[in-house]
C-alpha cells in the first residue's frame, strides 16, 4: 500500500519514475561545438605543450588547454576550476584518465586569455595551481592509488610519492623533448589498483613481512572463516593459542612461506595488520606499455627490488627515476618507448646507463604455456 499511496502504479512501473542511481548521460555535458561536430573530426595537432587543436570537416575548431591537477582535490580547487570554465569555456571542462583537466574553447581568439588566466593562478608557496603541459612526447600526470590518505593496506604513500616524483620531472611535463610519450604510474601495494603493470616507469609499494596477529582480540573482532577464505595463496588456517594469562582462544596461523603480503586478510580482519615501518617500501618497475605500436604490449619489469620509505620527499626513489628518464631521453630513438629502447640496447645496458645495480632478485623467470601458445598481439608476423 505504501507504493500505491506514493503514486507508484505496478501496471506501469516506469511511469513518472524518478531515480538518482548512476551519473547523468555524458553527452549532456558536451561543449556545444563538441556536440555539433561529434563524429566529424578530421585531425588534431599539438600546437605547443599542453595546447591542442581539433579541426572538423565543417570547419569548426576546438582549442584544448590541458593542465595538471591532483587526483585528490580540495573543494576550493574544484570550485576554482569551475570558475575558470564558466569564465572562458561556457561552463564546460573535462578530466582525462590521468587526472589532467582540459579546458576547451571554440576559437583561437579565446585561447590566449585562457592560457594567461591559468598561468596567473598560483598557490601561496608560488607553485602553479593549473600548470600547462602533459601532451605529446613528454610526461603527463601520474596515475596513482590512495596511499595513506584513504587505503588500509598501503606499503607507501601515493600522493606523497607522486608529488615528489612530479617535482623532479616537472620540466618534462611542460615540454616534449622525449623520444616518445613516457607514462609513469603509482600503486601503493601489490593489489595494484593503480594498474602499474604496463607503464614505462612504475612505482609500487611493497610489503616484505607477513601480517602480525593480535591473538587476544582476533576472535572478538573477526570472522575467522572470512579471514581464511580471503587469502589467495591459502597461507592462513584456523588455529588455537594460549594467551599469557592462560586463556585459550580461537585464532589463525600464517604460513609465512606462502604469504605474498597482499593484505587481503587485514581487509577481512583488523586484528591482522600488515603495515610495518622497516618492512614496507618501494619497488621500481620499467618498460611496460599498452600500445601495439612498433612492438607488442609489454609488462613492466622489476628494476629496483626495494627502496625504503623516505618520507616526505623519497629522495632515493626520485633520484633513481630521474636517472632513468635522462638515460632514456639521451639514448633512445625517436618514437621509441622506454621498453623498446631497453630491449634494443639490452637490459644489461639499461641497468648500466641508468646507474642501477642489478641483483639476482631482478631475474625474470616467469613463463607459462600461454606465453608460448596464445596469440598475444594484433601485430602481423610473416
Amino acid at each position: 500500500m505504501a507504493f500505491i499511496s506514493s503514486g507508484y502504479n505496478p501496471d506501469k512501473p516506469m511511469e513518472n519514475r524518478i531515480t538518482d542511481i548512476g551519473p547523468k548521460k555524458f553527452d549532456q555535458f558536451y561543449p556545444p561545438v563538441i556536440a555539433k561536430n561529434k563524429g566529424k573530426w578530421l585531425y588534431h595537432e599539438i600546437l605547443e605543450p599542453g595546447v591542442l587543436v581539433h579541426v572538423s570537416e565543417t570547419g569548426d575548431e576546438v582549442y584544448t588547454v590541458r593542465v595538471g591537477a591532483a587526483r585528490l582535490m580540495s573543494i576550493t580547487l574544484i570550485r576554482e576550476a569551475c570558475e575558470i570554465a564558466d569564465k572562458h569555456c561556457d561552463g564546460c571542462l573535462r578530466f582525462t584518465t590521468r587526472n589532467n583537466i582540459e579546458f576547451m574553447v571554440d576559437s583561437k581568439d579565446k585561447l590566449e586569455p585562457l592560457k594567461q588566466d591559468l598561468a596567473s593562478r598560483k598557490f601561496d608557496a608560488g607553485s602553479y595551481k593549473f600548470p600547462l603541459g602533459g601532451t605529446g612526447a613528454g610526461i603527463t600526470n601520474i596515475v596513482h592509488t590512495q596511499g595513506w590518505i584513504h587505503c588500509h593496506t598501503p606499503a607507501t604513500d601515493a600522493s606523497g610519492t607522486v608529488k615528489a616524483t612530479m617535482d623532479v620531472l616537472f620540466d618534462d611535463f611542460q615540454n616534449m623533448r622525449l623520444p616518445a610519450k613516457l607514462r609513469v604510474s603509482m600503486a601503493c601495494c601489490l593489489n595494484m589498483c593503480g594498474a602499474v603493470h604496463c607503464s614505462d616507469i612504475a612505482i609500487l609499494g611493497y610489503h616484505r613481512k607477513p601480517p602480525m596477529i593480535d591473538h587476544e582480540y582476533l576472535n572478538k573482532m573477526c570472522e575467522i572463516p572470512l579471514a581464511v577464505a580471503a587469502c589467495p595463496t591459502a597461507a592462513i588456517k584456523p588455529s588455537k593459542t594460549e594467551l599469557p594469562d592462560g586463556t585459550k582462544v580461537n585464532t589463525v596461523a600464517v604460513n609465512a612461506d606462502r604469504c605474498m603480503y597482499c593484505g587481503n586478510c587485514y581487509t577481512m580482519c583488523p586484528s591482522m595488520p600488515l603495515a610495518d615501518t622497516e618492512g614496507d617500501g618501494i619497488v621500481l618497475m620499467a618498460g611496460g606499455k599498452i600500445s601495439n605500436r612498433i612492438s607488442a604490449p609489454k609488462f613492466s619489469k622489476c628494476v629496483v627490488a626495494f627502496i625504503p620509505n623516505e618520507q616526505p620527499r623519497w629522495p632515493t626513489m626520485t633520484a633513481t627515476i630521474k636517472r632513468m628518464v635522462e638515460a632514456y631521453a639521451n639514448d633512445a630513438n625517436k618514437y621509441e618507448r622506454l621498453g623498446d629502447w631497453a630491449e634494443r640496447i639490452g637490459w644489461e645496458k639499461f641497468f648500466e646507463k641508468c646507474e642501477i645495480e642489478f641483483t639476482h632478485h631482478l631475474i625474470d623467470d616467469f613463463r607459462d604455456a600461454a606465453y608460448y601458445t596464445w596469440r598475444q598481439t594484433t601485430q602481423f608476423k610473416f
